[in-house]
C-alpha cells in the first residue's frame, strides 16, 4: 500500500511539473515566435550564442548541485531527519551564493572576449544583459532543489510559470522596440529580448525565497546532522559527476557552435548566405526539437528523488516500477513527436515563421534531421537520470564525452565540406545523440535489478508513431493540394498543415489504445484516472 502510494506521488509530482511545462512552453512560444520573427536570422545567431554561453555557466554552477540536495534532502525526509535536511539547505546556500557571483562576473566583463571566441562580435551585448541571470539561477536551482527532494513539486512549477510570464512580458516589448523604432540593429534587439529572460529570474527568485520563508518547517527533531563540512562533502560527490556529465554536453554544444560558425567562415565564399544566417536557421529547427525533450525534464525532476528515497528504504521494487513507468511514459510522448516534427518540417516552418519564408524554407530539411535526433535526446535525458539516480553518476560523464566528440569531429569534416556545409550540423546532432542514448540503454539494462524490455517498451509506440507519421504525410499532401488554388498560400498551408496534426493525434491515440500502450497504472495518480481507465478499458 505504501508502495502504490509512493509510486502516485512520484506521477504527481511528474504531471504537477509537466502541467507546468505545458503552460511554459505555450507561453514561451508566444515569446519566441515573434522574437525570432522580429530578430531574423541572423539576430537568432545572436541571441543562441549568449544562450549557449550562459548554458554552459548555468550547468556547470546548477546542474547536478541541486540534483544533488534533492536526492540528499529525499533520503534524510525519507528517515524522517528534519535537522538534517535544514542544515543541508543552509550549507548548500553558500555555495550556491557564491557560484553565482563569480560566474556571473565572469560572463559580464568576459561578454567581448565570450563573442569574439564565437566569431561573432555582436554577440556581446546579449552575453552581458544575460549575466545577472546566472547568479539568480543558482540560488533559483538550490531552493528549487530543496522542494524537489520534499516531493514538492508546486514552487518549482509556480516558478517556472512566472519565468515566461515576465520573460513574455519584457523581452518581446523589448525586442519590439530596439529594432522597430529605435533602429538599432538586430544584435541590440537580440539583447532586449535576452533582458526579458534576466528579468524573470529575478522574479521567480523573489518568490522562491518568499515562499520558503512562508513555509519554513520548524517542528522539532530529535536528530543529530552531520557536520556542515560533512554535508558538503555529500553534496559536493553527489553532484560533481552529474555537473560534469550535464555540463560535459553544453561545454561541448559550445564548442561545437565555435566549429559550425569557423567552418562555415572558412567557406563562405562557396555559400548562399552568410555564416550567421544560416546558423540562425539551423537555430529555428533547435527551438522545436527543444520542445519535446523539455517534457521529459518533470519526469527526470520526479524520478530522482523518488527513487533515491525507494532505494534508502530497501523498497528495491518499487524502484523498478517507477522507472519503468518513466520508460513507458517517455515511449509514448518522445517517438511520436520526433516523427511528427520530421514529417512535417517544412509546413510547420512555414506556418510559425511567415515573416521569415526564406529561413523557414532554408531550415525545413534540417529540422527533417533534427526530428529524429529529438527522440534520442529524450532517451539521453531521462537514462542520464536513472543512471543518476542508481548511483552510478559518473557513467553519464563517459557516454556524453564519446557523443560530444563524436558530434565535434563529425562538424568538423561535414559543415566544412562546402556540398554540405550547415547540412553536417544537424546530422552530426543525430549521431551524437544515438551513440549516447545507446551507451546510456546499454548501462541501466547493466545495473537495473530487474533487466527492462526495451522491445516491449519501444516496439508498440514506433510502430503507432510511423503509422501517425504515414497519415500525417498523407493529409497534409492532400489537402494542400485540394487548398492549392486558393487565395492566401500562408491559409492554405496553415490549414493543411493543423488538419495533419489533427488527423496524427487522433490516429495515433487511437492506435496506442488498440495496441494497449497505455497501461491503467499510468493513470493512476491522474484526477478520475481510475475511472478513465475504465472508459477505455485499460488493464
Amino acid at each position: 500500500m505504501a508502495s502504490n502510494a509512493k509510486k502516485q506521488s512520484f506521477l504527481s509530482g511528474a504531471a504537477t511539473l509537466a502541467g507546468a511545462v505545458a503552460v511554459v512552453k505555450l507561453i514561451g512560444a508566444v515569446y519566441r515566435l515573434p522574437v525570432n520573427n522580429i530578430l531574423s536570422a541572423e539576430g537568432k545567431t545572436y541571441f543562441n550564442i549568449a544562450y549557449n554561453v550562459y548554458n554552459v555557466l548555468l550547468t556547470i554552477s546548477t546542474a547536478g548541485l541541486p540534483l544533488a540536495i534533492s536526492k540528499l534532502t529525499s533520503q534524510a525526509h525519507a528517515l524522517g531527519r528534519k535537522n538534517e535536511q535544514r542544515k543541508l539547505f543552509r550549507t548548500a546556500v553558500w555555495l550556491f551564493l557564491g557560484l553565482g557571483v563569480l560566474l556571473s562576473l565572469l560572463m559580464f566583463f568576459g561578454a567581448p572576449q565570450l563573442a569574439e571566441l564565437m566569431h561573432q562580435p555582436k554577440a556581446a551585448p546579449s552575453i552581458k544583459v544575460l549575466a545577472p541571470a546566472v547568479f539568480c539561477m543558482c540560488l533559483l536551482a538550490c531552493m528549487r532543489g530543496y522542494t524537489q527532494g520534499q516531493g514538492n513539486m508546486t514552487p518549482t512549477a509556480v516558478s517556472q510559470v512566472l519565468e515566461v510570464l515576465f520573460k513574455l512580458g519584457v523581452g518581446l516589448p523589448a525586442a519590439f522596440y530596439v529594432v522597430r523604432t529605435l533602429k538599432m540593429g538586430v544584435d541590440y534587439g537580440a539583447a532586449g529580448a535576452i533582458l526579458g529572460v534576466t528579468v524573470s529570474e529575478v522574479v521567480a527568485l523573489c518568490f522562491m525565497g518568499l515562499y520558503l520563508f512562508r513555509h519554513r518547517d520548524n517542528t522539532a527533531s530529535e536528530d543529530v546532522p552531520p557536520p556542515g563540512g560533512t554535508l558538503m562533502k555529500q553534496v559536493l560527490s553527489v553532484g560533481i559527476p552529474i555537473t560534469l556529465s550535464n555540463s560535459a554536453m553544453s561545454i561541448i554544444t559550445l564548442l561545437d557552435t565555435q566549429i559550425v560558425l569557423s567552418r562555415l567562415d572558412s567557406i563562405k565564399g562557396q555559400l548562399s548566405a552568410a555564416p550567421a544566417v544560416l546558423y540562425g536557421q539551423y537555430g529555428l529547427g533547435t527551438d522545436l526539437v527543444n520542445l519535446p525533450p523539455s517534457f521529459v525534464f518533470p519526469v527526470t525532476m520526479s524520478l530522482i528523488p523518488f527513487v533515491a528515497a525507494a532505494l534508502a528504504r530497501r523498497e528495491s521494487g518499487l524502484a523498478n516500477r517507477v522507472v519503468s513507468s518513466a520508460f513507458r511514459l517517455i515511449a509514448l510522448l518522445a517517438i511520436p513527436a520526433g516523427i511528427g516534427l520530421s514529417v512535417l518540417s517544412k509546413p510547420i516552418l512555414m506556418l510559425l515563421y511567415p515573416v521569415q519564408p526564406q529561413d523557414a524554407l532554408a531550415c525545413a530539411p534540417l529540422l527533417r534531421v533534427q526530428g529524429i535526433a529529438c527522440i534520442f535526446i529524450c532517451l539521453m535525458n531521462l537514462t542520464n537520470a536513472i543512471l543518476q539516480s542508481y548511483g552510478k553518476e559518473k557513467l553519464p560523464i563517459w557516454t556524453m564525452i564519446m557523443g560530444g566528440v563524436t558530434k565535434i569531429v563529425m562538424n568538423y569534416f561535414l559543415v566544412g565540406n562546402p556540398n554540405i556545409n550547415i547540412m553536417g550540423a544537424p546530422i552530426s546532432t543525430l549521431c551524437c545523440y544515438m551513440v549516447i542514448a545507446g551507451l546510456n540503454l546499454f548501462f541501466v539494462w547493466k545495473y537495473s535489478p530487474e533487466k527492462p524490455r526495451y522491445f516491449q517498451i519501444f516496439a508498440k509506440p514506433a510502430a503507432a508513431a510511423t503509422l501517425m507519421g504515414v497519415s500525417a504525410w498523407a493529409v497534409y499532401g492532400l489537402l494542400s493540394r485540394v487548398l492549392s488554388g486558393g487565395g492566401s498560400a500562408y491559409l492554405g498551408n496553415a490549414v493543411s498543415t493543423l488538419g495533419a496534426i489533427f488527423v496524427a493525434v487522433v490516429v495515433y491515440g487511437i492506435l496506442v489504445l488498440a495496441l494497449r500502450i497505455l497501461r491503467a497504472e499510468d493513470l493512476d495518480s491522474i484526477p478520475h484516472g481510475k475511472k478513465l481507465a475504465k472508459i477505455l478499458r485499460l488493464k
